[in-house]
Formats: structure tokens, sequence, C-alpha cells
């Protein structure tokens, strides 16, 4: 295999590396302008407040404040409530943000996006305004113990798509001395598994804790109709980062092992330049009596002829005549 079969053998592993940073940077886009409806729909969470309801009923052993806020929530004015505390129909968890907007006709219409923030997590009570406000009491203490954690794991699902996403940058361009060596190759695998580690993490942290928070939401929530749900959008652009990833590390691994790159003349010596080549007859040295027919007698002290495959002289050995050369065509 030539150079050409080493670029072609580097070729599919590439290809696939670069597909996998493509989805890492579309799932990074996700969230980050409003104004695109594709990028709005990229979202791992999205809690539906649409008909949010809160009872007078469950706040009967509070101590509240009279004001126009609580006094529209006792009275069960959803609307007016939801006014005042300027909640949306919809909140889009992604990675760097949160995006909110309402619904229009059956459709989404996102009005605003929070900024950019690494190690972002979702604080619906700082979100939708109940600090220090009694409405702060609806949400249970497991909600908000599940809150916590989802703090600290969400910050470790972001380290590992940074450092995913930057391995995969390093695998391109490591993956350019592959194209020389079976030792680039090797350096590329080693630095593929590193992305496809830190890739399969995050897809496996965002898939279990934005479930969990999913099931959170739906359990603890579902009296005030607050709903939640995951974007699968955004799974499955998780989940085709991983699977191209982790191709682009069984193909490295192949190259590295395989596609030498060397020419069939050099690994071969010059055994294809004689494909053309055929064996031609050569005269016996010992003339006309060199393959005759041998008539061989038996009786006691009968000798048998000499004249039969007549033997060459090389050095001090005797070896077989050959009777045939080979010869180009």
């Amino acid at each position: 295999m030539g150079k050409a079969g080493r670029f072609a053998c580097i070729f599919t592993p590439m290809g696939l590396t670069i597909a996998s940073l493509i989805c890492l940077i579309i799932v990074g886009l996700g969230g980050t302008n409003r104004k695109d409806d594709n990028l709005n729909n990229l979202y791992f969470f999205r809690a539906n407040t649409t008909d949010i309801r809160v009872n007078a009923t469950d706040l009967t052993n509070i101590d509240i404040p009279h004001n126009a806020l609580t006094d529209a929530i006792i009275q069960q004015s959803t609307q007016v409530a939801k006014d005042a505390l300027n909640i949306k129909d919809f909140y889009h968890v992604s990675l760097w943000n949160y995006c909110a907007g309402d619904f229009d006709n059956g459709n989404d219409k996102v009005t605003y996006c929070s900024k950019h923030t690494n190690k972002f997590w979702f604080n619906p009570v700082e979100v939708w305004g109940l600090n220090n406000t009694v409405t702060e009491h609806i949400f249970s203490k497991e909600l908000r113990d599940g809150l916590k954690v989802y703090k600290e794991v969400a910050k470790w699902m972001f380290v590992a798509y940074v450092i995913a996403l930057v391995a995969t940058i390093v695998e391109i361009l490591v993956g350019f001395f592959a194209l020389f060596s079976r030792w680039g190759s090797l350096a590329t695998t080693i630095v593929s598994s590193v992305s496809s580690v830190f890739l399969i993490a995050f897809a496996l942290t965002s898939t279990i804790l934005y479930s969990t928070l999913m099931g959170s939401f739906n359990t603890a929530l579902k009296k005030y109709n607050i709903h939640g749900s995951l974007g699968h959008n955004m799974y499955v652009v998780v989940w085709l980062a991983v699977l191209f990833s982790f191709a682009a590390g069984v193909f490295w691994l192949f190259s590295s092992c395989c596609c030498s790159g060397r020419s069939n003349r050099i690994k071969y010596g010059d055994r294809a330049g004689r494909k053309g080549t055929s064996y031609e007859r050569v005269d016996s040295p010992q003339g006309d009596r060199g393959y005759g027919p041998v008539n061989f007698q038996s009786g006691p002290g009968f000798q048998a002829p000499h004249h039969g495959v007549p033997l060459n002289s090389v050095g001090n050995k005797e070896t077989a005549y050959e009777p045939y050369r080979r010869a180009d065509v």
C-alpha cells in the first residue's frame, strides 16, 4: 500500500472526527441566539409553566404578608401571579444558559435568553423570582436537595464537555501526522481515546442528570401544573457525537497497525517488476545425452550408467543441472 492508500486509510477516521467536532459545536450553540428557531430547539431540559397554578390551601400554614402578589396567589388568580412574577410559558435549559418564551398559536416563541455562563445550572427559584418570597415554599425539601445535587453535577458535565471539545480539536491536528507514519496514527489513537472517554461521560451525565431532573419536576411540582421534558434534538446530536468519536477511534487504531504507506516495490523488493517472466530451455552441457531415457538392469555386478541427469561443478560441490532458466517475456 502506497501513499495514496495511506491517505485513503486516514481519510475515514479524520472525517468521523470532524463530524464529531461539528456535533459538539452544535451542542454548544444551543440557546445562543433567540432569533434562530433551529438553535432554540436545542436544549437539554424544558420546564412548561403554561398552566402553573398555586392554591390557597397550599399556603394555609404559612405566615403570608399581605401585598398584591400574595393576594393574587391566594385568590388563585394564576395569570395575575404569572404576570407579577414575570413567569413565561416555557424555559429551555441549554449548556451555557437558558431561554424563555411564550406559546404563540401553538408555536414556541423565544423572547429572552440569559447571558452565557460557564458551569451553568438552571435555578428555578432564582429564575422565577421566588427568592425570599412565600412562594419559595412550594418547592419541597426533596426538590431543593435535588437542585443542589443538580448544581454540582452540572459543573462536572460542563467540564467534561470542554475537555471533549478540546481533545477532539487536538485529535484533528495530530491526525495530520498520521498521514506519514503509523506512529502518528498511534498518537492520534491515544488522543482519540481521551476525547471519547470524556465525550461519553458528558453524554451519560447529561442524559441521566436531566432525566432525573425531569422526574423530580413532574413529581414534586405536578400539583402546580409545572411539567418537565427532555429536548430530543439535543440528545440526538450528543449521542451522534459519541458514535462518530468512537468509530473514529476504532479506525485510528486500525491505521496504526495496518496501512503502513510503504510501496509494494519497497516492501517486496523487485518482485513487482518480474511479473512478465517465464522459463526457457537451456542446452545440456553433456550434449544430447542430457535427458534421454535410462534403462536400468539388475543383476550381480551391474552398474547403472552415468548419462541420466548430469551434475555441474560449482566450487568443490556438485549441483544438479537446471535445464531451465528465467527469461523476460
